[in-house]
């Protein structure tokens, strides 16, 4: 007979699925040229996943959407982190970062999970968004559209604490700046071993798929706008922030590394193109500027 952490588990596992299938279809649609690559893989240690990447798109350059169930056996250093008793761990989730080829049209990030580890099981999630020129629109249409999806599933849906979380949790503090224009994070949600998993699953799965009408419609409106070479050059850079952030703070790449995670998968996140050059500053007054003063926490429902 199933606990009720290993009913949850396995639905939020179908669940993710249709997230990949979902958001995957969207994307092509709306590129009109590229599509997905499907494959599939296997865990040393147990389990597998599904990776689909679709590159040289016609407007994305490089989108991945990941999904995996694997299992095994934790780091004792690690596992002491985790809620739960033991070392043995289950995983689920869906995780997708899209590259778009414009410099006016952001990246984005989203990530819905589930673990399980002794008599715990928990949620984390969120999605947050990355631009390279701040339209101001883009991060309120985004903003509002997850503050919607979360005040449908009110108290568990905190939005003011979600957006909070997400703008403490992307922050580089080497560069004393925000990533992008934010989002929702949440995490361990479920772990206190209180909370009713029933209702925090209906929370990740309506999220999840508000992803596709919080990003999409921003694609639209901004991938046919014209810009040159420098705006290319601008965005390269700050893809190089993104890298910095993933590989040196981002709780999904510690997680996939330290439990022997597929590396082509944990590192599908990453940019196809990036550049670091010394000591850029932005000329005073230039969009450039601007953006850089906006990656700071940010009531983007009140500006």
């Amino acid at each position: 007979m199933p606990t009720e952490g290993t009913a949850h588990y396995d639905r939020a596992a179908e669940l993710f699925v249709e997230l990949q299938t979902l958001i995957c279809a969207a994307v092509e649609e709306l590129d009109g040229e590229a599509r997905f690559g499907t494959e599939p893989w296997e865990r040393d240690g147990g389990g597998g996943g599904v990776s689909r990447v679709l590159t040289d798109g016609r407007i994305f350059e490089k989108a991945g959407v990941n999904w995996s169930r694997v299992e095994g056996d934790l780091p004792a250093d690690f596992a002491a982190q985790l809620p739960g008793e033991g070392r043995a761990f289950r995983a689920t989730g869906v995780s997708l970062v899209i590259h778009p080829r414009s410099p006016m049209v952001p990246t984005t990030h989203a990530n819905f999970r589930c673990l399980a580890k002794g008599d715990r099981s928990w949620f984390g999630g969120g999605a947050d968004l990355t631009p390279f020129y701040l339209f101001r629109d883009d991060a309120v249409h985004f903003h509002h559209t997850l503050r919607a999806a979360c005040d449908r599933h009110a108290p568990i849906g905190d939005y003011p604490r979600f957006k909070t979380w997400c703008d403490e949790y992307f922050y580089l503090p080497h560069r004393k700046e925000t990533r992008g224009v934010g989002g929702i994070f949440f995490d361990y949600l479920g772990g206190d071993g209180h909370t009713s998993l029933d209702a925090i699953l209906a929370f990740v799965a309506e999220i999840g798929r508000a992803f596709v009408p919080a990003y999409l419609p921003i694609v639209k409106a901004r991938c046919e706008l014209p810009y040159g070479e420098p705006q290319r050059t601008w965005q390269l850079r700050r893809r190089g922030r993104y890298v910095e952030f993933n590989l040196l703070y981002d709780r999904g790449t510690v997680f996939g590394l330290k439990t022997n995670g597929r590396t082509e998968s944990i590192l599908m996140s990453l940019p196809p193109l990036v550049r670091w050059d010394y000591d850029v500053r932005p000329e005073a007054g230039s969009p450039e500027e601007e953006l850089v003063r906006a990656l700071r926490a940010t009531d983007w429902l009140a500006v």
